[in-house]
């Protein structure tokens, strides 16, 4: 038997803003995308966007209330991400605490990820 990982977790604090978020939308949402694409001066940054279903082949999470969908091309950068929102005096934002990122910019914008080995994390029972 396989057990299967969450591909990403929420704070309380996540939660909160994401049920704020899709609250204050001017149009049905049922959840926020998840994704990552390449850029930035580290080489990747994370994307969010309102989510209105789930397109083919996205991951569904469901974490205190709130639904989020991962880009299906994403998974493997995320797999074990544990997703916070933290405000500051200067700002408030998401923060991903991603276990598989290896370096960040100085500015903060964008990242280097290396894809989590999916193998490496089967557990049998």
């Amino acid at each position: 038997m396989t057990t299967s990982f969450k591909v990403l977790s929420l704070t309380d604090a996540a939660a909160d803003r994401i049920k704020a978020i899709i609250a204050d939308a001017e149009r049905p949402i049922a959840g926020l995308r998840v994704g990552v694409k390449n850029g930035g001066c580290a080489g990747m940054s994370y994307t969010m966007e309102y989510a209105e279903g789930p397109k083919p082949g996205e991951d569904r999470v469901e974490d205190r209330g709130v639904t989020v969908f991962i880009d299906p091309k994403a998974v493997l950068f995320l797999l074990g991400t544990q997703m916070d929102f933290q405000t500051s005096k200067l700002a408030s934002q998401f923060v991903f605490n991603n276990p598989n990122q290896t370096s960040a910019c100085g500015c903060g914008e964008s990242v280097a990820i290396t894809p989590a080995n999916p193998e490496a994390l089967r557990v049998s029972a």
